[in-house]
């Protein structure tokens, strides 16, 4: 009778602890693509769920990514710096593809033109469902080359994948063209796993957040944490009207191009709104973690953008493509029930690498093994107190590929390197630097470099070592055959 009497009392003291040990939180990655830092508060779109999201968590004004998707997708999801998982432009839906521009100078460096294959590293979905988390991707992928196992989100550790495969954009937006699965007119950027929406008039974006909505079901009807990483294709080209948004745009006076980008926006705008509003009504708003950031920065190229090229994303210089600021800073913002502040802005620089070891942190995973060192620090101790700053973290952007055919401003064969305020730009076809103090020269106009040799001497060997310490590709001399040197 006293075992009995003993047993119970174990079973009753440990169902008290399940009771109150901390949940475990829900936690939601939004990526929006191309999306510049100016866009998520510009006064010409409407954004209010941007803002409301904004005021519930931590705004950060100097997060960065990489000058194009497939290399920041891929830092977020294996907590390491391109230079370091050599995944450094992005990769085409076409197996061994190379999707650089053919150059007259250099041949093409060694970079991993498919992607990074999972037996390289561990990812962090792959770690959140070893803890029991379900871990569900829709959207946009872009890990890797069809016909590779990192094109497919199954083998990078989630459980559900809706339309996520090798592409890197949509062929249409358009439920009425099958999202581009038209017969007779498929190319690789058709949009898979959407057919209940095809012939209708419901557009991507839109189709994107019903799935995402539908796939919570189950976990919250189990009380089972998640893991959602909800990566729209919007507000990447092609850049075709959202009916339900872009008239209000044309009569406030934009011109069709903006009009076009503006309706883009403001749908993944109300995609955010309407997933903040399912978690409301839930009643998990309170347990679930929301990360929202774009994967560079703004496309500025015309005529996409409008007719003059480079001042879509002003204050800041050039766009997509581009080492500069335009090109690399995003927005982002994160809300943390109950730990992180609300309603601040952390000035503290932060890179996408950064989002691995938050994550972890915040899934309160410890001592985890990983097949792959570690570049991103946590984000945390920024959102518990958004005015720590740290001045002394170095961060690199290397590029050492040819994105579109002309070079542009910060576009083509540029490094780059931040510590402090300080941020040198290199030239990998004529090693020339320049360097620039963010914290005066926001919009990189007053080159330093004459007047700072020391700092920029500084900066260029921390660059070099850094390359050199992950063997990082580089560019090839037509005409001598040799691999290009930081000097």
């Amino acid at each position: 009778m006293k075992n009995i009497v003993l047993l119970l009392c174990c079973l009753l003291w440990n169902l008290v602890l399940e009771a109150q040990a901390p949940k475990k939180p829900n936690i939601i990655t939004f990526v929006v693509d191309d999306m510049g830092w100016t866009d998520a508060f510009n006064p010409n779109y409407h954004t209010p769920n941007m803002a409301k999201l904004a005021k519930q968590g931590v705004k950060f004004s100097q997060a960065y990514a990489t000058p194009v998707c497939t290399p920041t997708r891929t830092s977020f999801l294996s907590g390491m710096n391109a230079a370091h998982h050599g995944v450094t432009n992005w990769t085409s839906p076409l197996k061994d593809k190379n999707s650089d521009a053919t150059d007259q100078q250099f041949s093409p460096s060694s970079w991993k033109i498919n992607g990074l294959s999972p037996k390289e590293y561990t990812s962090y979905p792959q770690i959140l469902k070893q803890a029991g988390y379900l871990t569900i991707h829709v959207g946009k992928a872009h890990w890797g080359s069809a016909g590779t196992p990192q094109a497919n989100p199954y083998n990078l550790g989630f459980q559900v994948n809706i339309a996520g495969h090798s592409a890197g954009h949509p062929q249409s937006y358009y439920g009425k063209d099958n999202y581009g699965n038209l017969p007779s007119k498929v190319s690789p950027q058709a949009v898979p796993d959407l057919e209940e929406y095809h012939g209708s008039t419901v557009f991507l974006t839109e189709a994107l957040t019903f799935e995402a909505i539908k796939s919570l079901e189950t976990p919250i009807q189990n009380k089972q944490p998640f893991y959602l990483n909800l990566a729209h294709y919007g507000v990447h080209t092609p850049i075709q009207v959202d009916e339900r948004f872009f008239q209000k745009y044309l009569s406030a006076g934009l011109d069709s191009s903006e009009a076009k980008y503006a309706s883009l926006v403001e749908g993944v705008d109300k995609s955010l709104g309407d997933i903040m509003a399912y978690l409301q009504e839930k009643k998990v708003d309170g347990n679930t973690i929301i990360l929202f950031m774009s994967d560079n920065g703004g496309l500025s190229l015309a005529p996409a953008r409008g007719k003059k090229a480079h001042v879509q994303n002003l204050p800041l210089r050039a766009g997509k493509g581009s080492v500069y600021e335009g090109g690399i800073r995003i927005p982002m913002i994160v809300k943390w029930p109950g730990f992180a502040q609300t309603n601040k802005v952390a000035d503290q620089y932060i890179m996408a690498e950064d989002l691995f070891p938050t994550i972890l942190q915040m899934a309160k995973l410890k001592d985890v093994k990983t097949l792959q060192s570690l570049d991103g620090k946590s984000m945390v101790p920024y959102l518990k107190n958004s005015n720590l700053k740290d001045d002394e973290r170095v961060l690199v952007w290397h590029y050492p590929n040819k994105w579109v055919d002309q070079d542009g401003p910060g576009i083509n064969y540029k490094s780059a390197i931040r510590k402090g305020n300080l941020k040198l730009v290199y030239d990998l076809r004529t090693g020339q630097k320049e360097l620039y103090n963010l914290s005066q020269d926001t919009a990189e106009q007053f080159d330093l470099a004459a007047k700072q040799p020391a700092q920029c001497n500084q900066l260029t060997q921390l660059l070099k070592s850094y390359l050199s310490q992950h063997q990082s590709p580089m560019p090839v001399d037509r005409k001598t055959g040799k691999v290009v040197e930081i000097l």
